[in-house]
């Protein structure tokens, strides 16, 4: 259909407005790339500002030899990786039944997810249950209370329920139970979704700062937020670099090694996001359009 003049001015300023919202997004990300691929003279003067002036890896470089963010970055694969599949195994597992119109109690029982949502423990009472559990200072303390996102579940749920009933009942006639339904015919349908989730929970155990802080002691157990947070806060990140001569650090900025350490914290969700982006518009929709 030809569009009107009316509609082609409304998606015009859409355009506009959404380049805009876009390039305040990324021009943070280019001028931290810029601080930490610049040489020391430009960081210091204050030239950098979305391209990198006198071409330098010495925040690299230093940034690997001289602090633990590979083991850091280690934790953080760790962390995601099996939070990840352990959040999607519990998630299918709790959507899926309430997702069923045979399931007795359903109602009730999603009424008691969702409140979870509006009152929660506290931090005071589940930082003692997480510590009579034995789980201070183990990923566990993280894995566990994040284990089931109410709002992940409900849109899983949601997806679930738009599955066409007709499926179902043609699986069931060629002696199909509910963990071979589940496996063969609802989860193979539901890929979309799965990658949106997946995607979410692999944010959130990311980018996990708050509870590392309250949960994690040991110090080669700290994840790269933390790592990074500890560098940004400190205001003499060069001096404590003590394991390299001071020919190694001459070279280099405070500045431009800790844009150095968000640019790598930042990267692996950049690579994996378009891998997943097709999915995601995808995933979402279908769990809140009927039919």
């Amino acid at each position: 259909m030809k569009t009107t003049s009316g509609e082609q001015v409304f998606y015009g300023i859409n355009y506009v407005i959404l380049a805009i919202a876009g390039l305040l997004c990324l021009l943070p990300l280019m001028h931290l790339a810029s601080l930490s691929l610049s040489g020391k003279d430009a960081v210091l003067s204050g030239f950098v500002v979305l391209w990198p002036v006198d071409w330098s890896t010495e925040s690299y470089a230093l940034l690997f030899k001289g602090t633990p963010i590979i083991q850091a970055f280690t934790n953080n694969v760790i962390i995601t990786v099996v939070g990840v599949g352990l959040s999607m195994i519990f998630t299918v597992l709790a959507a899926y039944p309430l997702s069923r119109k045979v399931f007795y109690g359903r109602k009730y029982l999603t009424l008691a997810i969702v409140f979870t949502m509006l009152f929660q423990g506290g931090l005071i009472p589940t930082y003692l249950v997480i510590k009579q559990m034995g789980l201070i200072d183990s990923y566990g303390a993280l894995w566990l209370p994040s284990l089931v996102s109410t709002f992940n579940m409900l849109i899983m749920r949601s997806f679930f329920e738009n599955i066409p009933e007709e499926l179902e009942e043609a699986a069931r006639m060629d002696g199909c139970g509910e963990w071979k339904l589940l496996m063969r015919i609802i989860l193979p349908l539901s890929m979309p979704m799965i990658a949106t989730i997946a995607l979410f929970y692999g944010v959130q155990y990311w980018n996990s700062f708050f509870n590392v802080m309250i949960y994690v002691n040991s110090p080669e157990k700290l994840n790269l937020t933390v790592l990074i947070q500890q560098m940004i806060k400190s205001q003499s990140l060069i001096t404590d670099i003590n394991n390299l001569g001071p020919e190694a650090v001459v070279n280099v900025t405070p500045e431009g090694m800790k844009a150095a350490g968000v640019i790598i914290m930042i990267i692996p969700m950049l690579i994996v996001y378009p891998f997943l982006q097709k999915y995601f518009v995808k995933g979402v929709m279908i769990g809140a359009i009927k039919g």
